[in-house]
């Protein structure tokens, strides 16, 4: 199995964990949830000072917006310059008005030059039941 497929079963594993534990502030909201994972590559010269500023905005942006349900970045073992970040949001309001948020601003005018490809991809959970039993089994 090579690393990307390793990394993308991880990723999915891990979003419709996330996907199923935060039904209930889907129901709060009253809106559709908004689910993507940005896949980023690094300048490696740049990538200890991405990964700080991206600390910083992720953990604001779970503190301090409640429309942001999870923001959730990693990065791959093998190639530590290629980031992906699993967002989560209430629903697409919640999505816009994180895009205006002053850390997120901070976040992206000072990495945007660090960056060498972002790619966005709007996600959708494959089978909510069959997820919820895999990680029942990890606890």
């Amino acid at each position: 199995m090579t690393s990307y497929t390793s990394i993308s079963i991880v990723t999915t594993l891990l979003l419709s964990f996330i996907v199923l534990t935060a039904g209930a502030q889907k129901k709060q909201a009253g809106e559709d949830m908004m689910v993507s994972i940005a896949e980023i590559e690094v300048y490696p010269e740049h990538l200890k000072q991405y990964k700080e500023i991206l600390k910083e905005e992720a953990s604001a942006s779970i503190a301090k917006e409640p429309g942001v349900i999870a923001i959730f970045p990693m990065f791959e073992q093998q190639d530590s310059a290629r980031i992906r970040i699993v967002e989560i949001y209430a629903g697409k309001q919640a999505y816009q008005a994180h895009l205006k948020t002053p850390h997120f601003l901070v976040y992206k005018t000072s990495t945007q030059k660090m960056v060498k490809q972002l790619r966005l991809v709007d996600m959708e959970a494959l089978d909510k039941q069959s997820m919820l039993q895999i990680f029942r089994k990890m606890k």
